[in-house]
């Protein structure tokens, strides 16, 4: 198969809204990676049935479905750059999966350290670990390499699953024959962006979380309401700035770094009131946000649009699903048996 482009595969689980740590963390990398790969965006509805198997879930999974493209698109994915598709609407990654399940044992896939940090995010003990769950990196090795990827971009803590997909696709090729490319990891350096209570990493279920959609209240509510030094309970009591929520944020979303500086000098100094570093917060992040919003606006306005583009974007990755199954089919000698007797069973049916 021949490519102008290197071929990436990123994308989300559908579990809501996405907020200012998925921009700071993923969505900012990938509007520049479209304009120079060719990139494919999942909407990974299946890995959510790992820790979300009930009807109830996956109904409700629909609505955030739509939720995070209509973010996608608000952030700058292009859809007439990349392809945004359905995971669950493909219905050759459930075939690959299967095929690579032969290929990896139990002992690789539960030595994993992620499995372990799954299970306990999702508040599962050892004995409700479903087999989908445990063989969620297998899974997630099909839909990089049904898109032959080259290039995934992850987090440090999921580098292994990339390194599991390269050891699949290294022990197809030597079974099979050379099909497979071995997909490189695009390591992000950008540490999780902390929460507004500064407890951890910002995430919709820890109610930390600065959402792109917010209205301009409700993001002033939360700056207003945002942790900081627990030490400084006056503003003349000279504060602390590393690891502080507050300055955190205005490193990110503040461009006027000199400004930002001075304001830091004057918190270690005890010389400026925590109101207004957290005004001026406020006022760039609103800033920021502006546009993202009415972009959203104008989408949302569009009945029909985020539909159209998931729609068009999981025929085309359905057409290159098949090729690449054909070639996988054809290699394993999977297709041999089938066309030898339909061959002879359609010539007895003509006798």
């Amino acid at each position: 198969m021949t490519q102008d482009k290197k071929q990436i595969l990123t994308g989300d689980r559908p579990t809501g809204k996405l907020h200012l740590g998925h921009w700071v963390g993923s969505i900012k990398n990938r509007v520049a990676l479209q304009k120079e790969y060719t990139c494919h965006f999942i909407i990974a509805d299946l890995h959510t049935l790992t820790t979300k198997p009930f009807k109830a879930e996956i109904l409700e999974t629909r609505h955030h479905i739509h939720d995070m493209v209509l973010d996608w698109l608000a952030s700058g994915i292009d859809p007439t750059l990349s392809t945004v598709y359905l995971q669950s609407a493909v219905p050759q990654v459930y075939e690959l999966n299967l095929l690579f399940e032969m290929l990896v044992s139990l002992n690789r896939l539960t030595g994993l350290p992620s499995l372990k940090e799954m299970a306990r995010n999702a508040n599962l003990s050892d004995e409700s670990v479903s087999f989908g769950l445990v063989g969620y990196p297998v899974l997630q090795s099909a839909d990089i390499l049904l898109s032959r990827a080259h290039l995934v971009p992850v987090g440090k803590d999921n580098e292994s699953h990339i390194e599991l997909t390269r050891d699949i696709a290294r022990r197809f090729n030597q079974y099979y024959g050379e099909v497979f490319p071995l997909p490189e990891v695009l390591l992000s350096t950008i540490p999780s962006l902390i929460g507004t209570d500064g407890k951890g990493k910002m995430s919709k279920s820890a109610a930390n979380a600065i959402f792109l959609s917010d209205d301009v209240k409700t993001v002033e509510k939360k700056i207003r309401g945002m942790y900081t030094d627990p030490q400084r309970i006056r503003a003349d009591i000279p504060g602390t700035t590393e690891g502080n929520p507050l300055f955190i944020y205005h490193d990110e979303f503040n461009p006027h770094k000199g400004e930002v500086e001075e304001m830091k000098k004057r918190y270690r100094e005890g010389k400026i009131k925590d109101v207004e570093v957290k005004e001026r917060l406020n006022e760039e992040i609103q800033l920021f946000l502006t546009p993202f919003r009415e972009k959203r606006r104008e989408f949302e306005a569009r009945k029909g649009y985020v539909e159209k583009v998931i729609y068009e974007g999981t025929l085309k990755m359905r057409e290159a699903a098949e090729a690449t199954l054909k070639e996988v089919r054809g290699a394993m000698g999977l297709v041999g048996s089938w066309n030898k007797i339909s061959r002879v069973a359609r010539n007895e049916i003509q006798a």
